[in-house]
C-alpha cells in the first residue's frame, strides 16, 4: 500500500463552526462518504482499510446485506414505537437471542442505547438488588484505576483515569483499585503473581470500605486502554471468589470484548468466570444502530417481577428496546449464531496473530485474545503510540494509538489477504517510528 494523507481540509465544508467533534479536528480528522467490506472512503476519494472495525463495532463491515434489510424492512413497518405503552417484536427476540449466547444463568437483557448507559443501569441495578434485600448501605462501586468504562457522569467516574478529572467530582460512592497490569508495570510485579495480589488487595480494599457498604465491582474482564491488558488465567476466578464471600456483585463491562470478539460470545465465556451483569454494546448491533444491554443473572433479574415472569427496570429513556435498533441488533445476532463466525474468528485470530507478533519483533509484546490485539511497544519515546497509529493512517490503514501501545480489532469479515495488509503496514509505520526491528 503505498502512502497516503488524511484529506486535506480544503475537502470539509467552509464552515465547520457548528458540529462539535468527538475529538480535537487537526489535520489527520477525516470526512468519511462511504463504505464497503472493511473499507472506508473519504471526502478526498482516499480509501483506508480499517483494522479496528470502526472502534470495536462494525464486526461485520460496512455493507452487511441482512442487517441493512432488517433495518429497512422495520423502518417501513414501524420506526418508533410508544415506549410508555409497550414494546415491540424485534426487542423481545432480541433479548432471548441474547441470553441465548450469554453464560449459563443469564436469564434477563435490558436494552439501552450505548454502552455508557449500559454501565450507568448496572450501577442503579446493582444498589436497588441490595436495596431490595434489606441492604440499603451497600451503595458503593469499585472499579479500576486505567480503566474505562464510558462518558456519562457515573460511567466517566468509574473509569478512574487522571484524564477526566478535568469535569470535577465525580459519582460520590465510587473507590479504585489496581489492576494487574498496572501492578507489573508500576511496581515490577511478575506477571505470575500480579492476579493473585491484585485480587487480595481488591478484598482488602472491600474490608477497609466495610463489605456492608459495597455493591459492586465493575471490571473490564480484557483492559482495552493498557493495550489491551490480558488477565492471567485464574485472576478472574479469584475475584469471583472475594466478590461471593463479601457479598458484591461482580459486573463485567463487555463493551469491548463481547459479541464474539474474545472468540466465544463473550469473555466470560472465554475466561470461565460468570458475572451477576454484564454489560455489552459495540458489535452488538454491527454499527447499524446504536446499541447495548445489561443482562442480568437469574437472582438480579428475580427482584424486577414476579418469579418467572416479565421483568421491569425504570427509569429509562425513550430509545431504549427502540424498534430500528431492536432490528439491527436481532440481525446481527442472528448472524453471528447461524453465519459460523465463532470458527471464523478462530481461524482468522490463528492467522493473524503470528503475523503480527513476527512483525512487532522486539518492538513490542503483542497480547491477543480471539481477534482483539494490543501490542506494547517497547523503548522510549513520547506518544509513541499515537505516533505508530498516525504513521499507519497515512499509509491508509486505521488502527488506534496511545501512551506506549496500539491496538487492533479486525472485522469478522476481514480477509487474510486483507490481514497480509494490515501487517504489511503496521511494519512499515513501526519502521518509520521505532526503527527496524528483529
Amino acid at each position: 500500500m503505498t502512502t497516503t494523507r488524511p484529506a486535506p481540509l480544503s475537502s470539509w465544508p467552509s464552515d465547520l463552526s457548528a458540529f462539535c467533534f468527538e475529538v480535537p479536528h487537526s489535520e489527520e480528522s477525516l470526512l468519511f462518504e462511504s463504505g464497503k467490506g472493511v473499507r472506508l472512503s473519504d471526502a478526498a476519494g482516499r480509501s483506508y482499510l480499517d483494522a479496528l472495525s470502526g472502534v470495536f463495532v462494525t464486526c461485520f463491515g460496512y455493507d452487511c446485506e441482512p442487517i441493512v434489510r432488517a433495518v429497512t424492512d422495520q423502518l417501513r413497518t414501524l420506526p418508533f414505537n410508544p415506549p410508555l405503552h409497550g414494546t415491540n417484536r424485534a426487542a423481545l427476540e432480541l433479548a432471548q437471542g441474547l441470553v441465548d449466547l450469554a453464560p449459563a444463568g443469564i436469564t434477563a437483557a435490558k436494552l439501552v442505547n450505548g454502552g455508557s448507559e449500559s454501565v450507568e443501569a448496572a450501577i442503579r441495578l446493582a444498589r436497588l438488588h441490595h436495596r431490595s434485600r434489606g441492604n440499603p448501605g451497600k451503595v458503593k462501586i469499585l472499579s479500576y484505576y486505567h480503566g474505562y468504562h464510558g462518558a456519562t457522569f457515573g460511567s466517566l467516574t468509574l473509569t478512574g483515569r487522571p484524564d477526566v478529572t478535568r469535569f470535577g467530582p465525580g459519582l460520590p460512592g465510587v473507590v479504585h483499585v489496581w489492576p494487574p497490569d498496572c501492578l507489573e508495570a508500576f511496581w515490577d510485579v511478575p506477571a505470575e503473581q500480579s492476579g493473585a495480589l491484585a485480587a487480595a488487595m481488591i478484598e482488602r480494599t472491600i474490608e477497609a470500605e466495610g463489605p456492608d457498604s459495597v455493591a459492586a465491582l465493575v471490571i473490564e474482564p480484557v483492559i482495552h486502554l493498557r493495550g489491551m491488558a490480558i488477565p492471567s488465567a485464574d485472576y478472574l476466578a479469584r475475584v469471583r471468589e472475594v466478590c461471593d464471600r463479601h457479598g458484591v456483585l461482580l459486573v463485567f463491562d463487555e463493551i469491548v470484548t463481547g459479541f464474539g470478539r474474545t472468540g466465544r460470545p463473550f469473555a466470560a465465556q472465554t475466561f470461565g468466570v460468570t458475572p451477576d451483569i454484564l454489560c455489552v454494546g459495540k458489535g452488538i448491533s454491527g454499527g447499524y444502530a446504536p446499541l447495548a444491554a445489561v443482562l442480568m443473572a437469574e437472582h438480579i433479574a428475580e427482584g424486577l417481577g414476579e418469579k418467572g415472569g416479565p421483568v421491569s427496570f425504570a427509569p429509562s429513556h425513550t430509545y431504549a428496546a427502540n424498534p430500528l435498533a431492536s432490528a439491527a441488533g436481532l440481525a446481527a445476532v442472528t448472524l453471528f449464531r447461524e453465519g459460523g463466525y465463532l470458527d471464523r474468528i478462530r481461524e482468522l485470530s490463528a492467522y493473524t496473530e503470528p503475523r503480527l507478533r513476527a512483525v512487532a519483533g522486539d518492538r513490542g509484546t503483542v497480547r491477543a485474545v480471539g481477534l482483539l490485539y494490543g501490542i506494547k511497544l517497547a523503548g522510549g519515546g513520547e506518544r509513541l503510540g499515537e505516533r505508530v497509529a498516525s504513521a499507519c493512517l497515512r499509509r491508509g490503514l486505521i488502527i488506534r494509538g496511545q501512551d506506549d501501545w496500539v491496538v487492533l480489532a479486525p472485522a469478522f469479515v476481514t480477509t487474510t489477504t486483507e490481514v497480509d495488509e494490515i501487517v504489511g503496514v503496521l511494519g512499515e509505520a513501526l519502521d518509520e517510528v521505532c526503527g527496524a526491528g528483529r
